[in-house]
């Protein structure tokens, strides 16, 4: 145990990542603490145009901030849903989309009914069933009392970071301008102060280090081992660009498998967040930027930026008086938009766990495991998309289909190959409607269902079928235009489409 009580916490990088951490403990639990954040503004941070998953809005409720104006600063829209374009096969396409699709039972979910009844020949497409994904394509959104819709945002990250930097000073956080040129450390091991390029010294107890891909404390300073998954997940680079609106803003994100990689669309009201994640392997720099530029709606409005990165994790997020969060702690491709939730599951298992009394090798151990599981967890999701794929057309597809796998995945795609069935596991943010969508999406199609549906007669079944479906439509029914539902509640100046 460290021997001196935590009061000093100095969070290294802004940005997402370190505004948020620096926000959420200054409202949340900094009565006593002093906290401190550094960055420079001669570095620049990674934030692209950021899609985000429904548990982000929690921590917005933690802290109180409010949604409609928070999505007009950061020029917001609502997201329902994933469509991914071109991942099974070339020309196919489905959507992953939050919240649950139809009704489960105690035994078994609503994937088994759907099994019987389309064996019957009367069931519907699955996502018909799923009204967050029907309002997706229809382009509707609404916020309701009964019948709530589960959904999440599409965000400007840069303007975000802003806005938690505002809150952050204003609940006491101190910000200091300057670039770190060398970290020291205790005779013990743990980080005792950084220092500036101006010569300032900055002291702490505890570190956050939130400076991104440099890592400058958990890599640098600490030498903390890095666990590599390129081999499961090749992609190595991304392109990103920002093109103005030419439509109304859809309420989901894009993602469109190209021949080495795949393209994002993330739309916000008076533009759009663009980028190609690619393979360096099969694809150069300028190769990509082309085929990013041809892939385009709308005129550019910023320069192509290319972002170099290596999927995986360090070994450990908290180690010895630091923790790492974001792209600090580790990477992997924002797929199923986890970034942003991933930063944010760090700070809340910070602050429940926060060592005001001093440091305990117990409380880092906790913390590393829950963060090591979140992390696998969404490793094999996302390694799902690549993995089970007919695609064949190049080598990047050819190998990602034959490569091996986890065992933890391989196992969940065998049980549900067999039988149709999806456990919900501790720490894995994708619960089951989000696997079976990916799953049956990517083609993978069950040889058998719960036995459980049996006890309904055929007549039941397309009742109780028919139900589920009138209750999508009854959903739909009350729902806005989603560009009619921004117009009304969060409005940006000048986001109107196409200004």
């Amino acid at each position: 145990m460290s021997s001196s009580k935590v009061q000093n916490v100095v969070v290294v990088g802004g940005g997402t990542a370190g505004w948020t951490a620096a926000a959420a403990i200054a409202k949340l639990i900094g009565a006593n603490l002093n906290v401190v954040l550094v960055e420079s503004d001669a570095i620049g941070t990674v934030g692209v145009g950021e899609a985000t998953i429904p548990p982000f809005r929690t921590m917005h409720r933690l802290l109180k901030i409010d949604e409609a104006e928070f999505l007009s600063r950061v020029q917001g829209t609502f997201k329902l849903a994933i469509q991914f374009e071109n991942w099974r096969a070339d020309g196919h396409d489905y959507i992953h989309s939050f919240g649950n699709t139809g009704q489960a039972c105690w035994a078994a979910g609503f994937q088994a009914f759907w099994l019987k009844a389309k064996a019957l020949g009367f069931a519907e497409d699955y996502g018909n069933y799923a009204p967050e994904l029907m309002a997706a394509k229809a382009g509707r959104f609404g916020l309701m009392q009964q019948d709530a819709l589960s959904y999440a945002y599409h965000i400007d990250a840069t303007a975000y970071a802003g806005l938690l930097r505002e809150q952050a000073e204003k609940d006491g956080v101190t910000r200091v301008e300057g670039k770190i040129v060398d970290v020291h450390q205790a005779e013990s091991g743990d980080i005792s102060e950084v220092v500036l390029e101006s010569g300032q010294v900055v002291q702490g107890d505890l570190f956050i280090d939130c400076s991104g891909f440099a890592s400058l404390l958990l890599d640098k300073a600490l030498g903390t081992d890095f666990e590599d998954w390129t081999h499961w997940l090749p992609c190595d680079r991304a392109i990103a660009v920002q093109t103005e609106a030419v439509d109304e803003p859809i309420p989901y994100t894009r993602s469109i498998a190209r021949e080495h990689g795949w393209q994002w669309r993330i739309p916000l009201q008076s533009r759009v967040g663009n980028g190609l994640v690619y393979c360096s392997e099969f694809m150069s720099d300028d190769e990509a930027r082309s085929v990013l530029l041809a892939n385009l709606e709308g005129e550019t409005i910023t320069e192509p930026r290319v972002l170099r990165f290596r999927t995986g994790q360090r070994v450990k997020q908290w180690n010895r008086n630091c923790i790492g969060l974001g792209l600090a702690a580790g990477f992997l491709e924002p797929l199923e938009s986890t970034s942003i939730h991933l930063i944010q599951r760090g700070v809340l298992r910070l602050m429940q766990m926060f060592p005001y009394s001093g440091i305990t090798e117990s409380d880092r151990e906790e913390f590393n495991r829950q963060m090591d599981a979140e992390f696998r967890y969404i490793r094999d999701f996302i390694i799902l998309h690549y993995h089970v794929t007919e695609r064949s057309d190049t080598e990047f597809w050819r190998r990602c289909r034959d490569m091996d796998i986890p065992d933890s995945l391989q196992h969940r795609l065998d049980l549900f190959r067999d039988t149709g069935f999806v456990f919900e596991a501790e720490h894995d943010i994708f619960r089951e409607n989000s696997w079976v969508q990916v799953m049956l999406g990517q083609g993978i199609e069950p040889r058998s269902y719960h036995p459980i549906v049996d006890m309904m007669d055929d007549t039941e079944l397309r009742q109780f079928m028919q139900f589920q479906r009138q209750k999508v439509d009854h959903v739909l029914k009350q729902l806005p235009t989603h560009q009619e539902f921004i117009d009304r509640y969060c409005p940006t100046a000048g986001a109107q489409a196409g200004s």
